[in-house]
């Protein structure tokens, strides 16, 4: 037996369950057992299905391996074989995420299977090795401490249609990999409604010649039928919360830190956004927005509040992280924040893009490096249109209506993309402080009393003398160069607004697509920016990048800060998720149409504004 007075400092500190910037974690002493256990549990429950579902898998060599796995041939125990697999295999990916109650689920099942063997196989073998994992599971109990994560309803209803789709393909399988044994020579219809009255229990119109295959296919398809309903109804009656939620509570209390700190970072407004849950300081002083997505726990841009305070909620951000396995990650920090965070948690960061910043006393549409946008702005107001800049509370009910609907009119995706320098929400009484830009002119041949605007630009507060972009939307029949004439009318009138500086859009990897086209750039940063340059096909790199580039900005870079590299895949996902480039979610026929969704409708037909069905 070693030492105790001989550990290492980095020992002495996982013993006591901290990591070495003294936050606290689970005791963890063997970090790859929960993804062998994964695997593992994921093959077990593979050979089980296909020991079930295909017959002559029985007498193949492979299924004499498969039999020191935990599992039964015999009909009823091949059908529960079956179910248990099916088990298995949606509890893996738990496992492997250290989750309490996958683990708890597994401890069940394995000495269940070790029992079955004992009992019916008589393969005492089997049943050891079935035991002996057992054991190594209880041992390295402490290696599953990740408590669940938080679920809402709509996952029973996903559940249901997911598992009856699995079942349902399982047992078409079943039902016609045992041909040589039925009577007479049914159809594909038998065979369907076969399996839709087997999977509720009921014979169907096929019979069979061998009474152990008829038993089999009924406690097969019965089984299915089972696991589906329990599962969906375990679902729906568990206790559920929501995955991001701001409280009332919670809004006014990051209201007061913005009031005081806001001006610290532009994107400090956004973590206003209601599908977001808070983490606060010990003292109260500091808060980071966030919302898992995948199992990545995502804040963006910098915590909010004290400089002071920012360990005390970035340390409570990683034990939370922790407890629930979860892979912390924050997307775009400034470089304070990216400091402070990879100080402060032991984090690593990586440049992602930078911000463009303008400052208003310095911006100007004289000189060379202006002409494209000044010939561009005369062109536009030439055409006809004109520009409005104002303060949200100075709109009318119906103007704010018709804003809204038209920036909802030209969205070019039915979701709302949007997480770190999107708001969400347009016209709510709590943002007072925001700014609107609407650029008007009546199309050719509108009815009477119909909308003029053609173009939107919504800008959320940044402290007291600053705002950020955070909605840049336009009618896709206008003249081209809207957006140019509303950010150079908006940073004309900043000034009257007690307004100093103007957050514009976010260039990712801007620097790489700028250095990339430089003289001497070498083949790697050529070939860099070649692919980013062909990714811009399908997102906005380069277009934004140019765009922003037309109003001479301040380059400010933002970061991603992440545990190691090989997380980085499962982050970039995440994010992609949560600014809704990738959405996973019911079809619309299935999904309800918020209570809120149909009031709005409802207000902008009083308002004079077009609904849509």
């Amino acid at each position: 037996m070693s030492d105790p007075q001989a550990a290492t400092p980095a020992e002495q500190q996982a013993a006591e369950g901290r990591n070495r910037k003294g936050i606290q974690l689970p005791k963890v002493s063997r970090p790859w057992v929960p993804g062998v256990v994964g695997y593992a549990t994921a093959l077990v429950g593979l050979g089980d299905i296909v020991g079930a579902v295909a017959p002559h898998f029985k007498g193949s060599r492979v299924h004499e391996l498969a039999s020191f796995l935990p599992g039964t041939v015999t009909t009823v125990a091949t059908a529960a074989s079956l179910v248990v697999g099916i088990l298995l295999i949606m509890l893996a990916h738990a496992l492997r995420r250290r989750k309490q109650r996958a683990w708890k689920a597994v401890a069940v099942l394995l000495p269940v299977g070790a029992l079955l063997e004992a009992l019916r196989w008589h393969h005492t073998a089997t049943a050891v090795v079935t035991v002996v994992v057992f054991v190594v599971v209880l041992v390295n109990r402490r290696e599953f401490y990740a408590l669940s994560d938080p679920r809402s309803r709509w996952r029973a209803v996903g559940n249901f249609f997911a598992m009856y789709v699995l079942s349902f393909g399982l047992g078409l399988i079943i039902v016609s990999s045992h041909a040589k044994t039925t009577v007479g020579v049914p159809t594909f219809g038998d065979r369907f409604w076969q399996v839709v009255w087997g999977l509720i229990g009921i014979g169907g119109p096929i019979h069979y010649t061998v009474d152990r295959t008829n038993d089999l296919v009924y406690y097969s398809l019965a089984g299915l039928g089972l696991l589906t309903a329990v599962s969906t109804v375990w679902l729906a009656t568990k206790p559920s919360k929501p995955v991001a939620e701001l409280s009332t509570a919670e809004e006014g209390q990051v209201r007061e830190l913005l009031a005081k700190h806001g001006a610290r970072d532009s994107l400090g407004y956004f973590a206003l956004r209601r599908d977001k849950s808070v983490i606060f300081s010990p003292s109260g002083k500091a808060a980071i927005a966030y919302r898992v997505v995948s199992g990545v726990m995502l804040a963006s841009g910098d915590p909010i509040g004290d400089v002071e305070a920012w360990p005390g909620a970035i340390k409570l951000f990683m034990e939370e992280a922790h407890r629930h396995a979860w892979v912390p990650a924050v997307m775009g920090c400034s470089e304070t924040g990216g400091e402070v965070w990879t100080r402060e948690a032991g984090l690593d960061a990586l440049e992602i893009g930078d911000e463009a910043i303008v400052e208003v006393d310095d911006f100007t549409m004289e000189g060379r490096a202006m002409r494209n946008v000044r010939q561009m702005v005369k062109r536009i107001e030439r055409a006809g249109y004109t520009c409005r800049v104002r303060r949200v509370d100075e709109l009318s009910e119906r103007e704010l209506e018709q804003i809204r609907y038209a920036a909802d009119a030209w969205r070019g995706t039915e979701t709302e993309r949007g997480f770190s320098m999107a708001l969400g929400r347009f016209g709510d009484p709590a943002d007072t402080g925001c700014v609107v830009v609407t650029a008007h002119k009546l199309p050719e041949g509108a009815a009477e009393g119909a909308s003029d605007i053609r173009a939107v630009l919504h800008f959320v507060p940044w402290g007291k003398e600053g705002i950020s972009l955070e909605l840049m939307r336009r009618d896709r029949d206008a003249d081209p160069g809207l957006n140019e004439l509303l950010i150079v009318k908006a940073l004309q009138a900043s000034g009257e607004l007690g307004i100093s500086r103007v957050s514009l859009n976010f260039a990712m990897f801007r620097s790489a697509l700028a250095r990339g086209e430089r003289i001497g750039a070498g083949p790697v940063l050529r070939a860099w920016r070649g692919l980013l340059v062909f990714l811009s096909r399908w997102f906005q790199i380069e277009s934004l990048y140019k765009f922003n580039a037309k109003f001479r900005p301040i380059w400010e870079p933002r970061f991603l800060v992440y545990p190691t590299a090989r997380d980085l895949p499962r982050i970039g996902l995440s994010a992609l998720q949560a600014e809704a480039f990738i959405v996973m979610e019911l079809p619309k026929f299935l999904r309800r149409r918020p209570k809120a969704v149909i009031a709005q409708q409802t207000r902008a037909e009083l308002a004079g504004a077009p609904v849509r069905t």
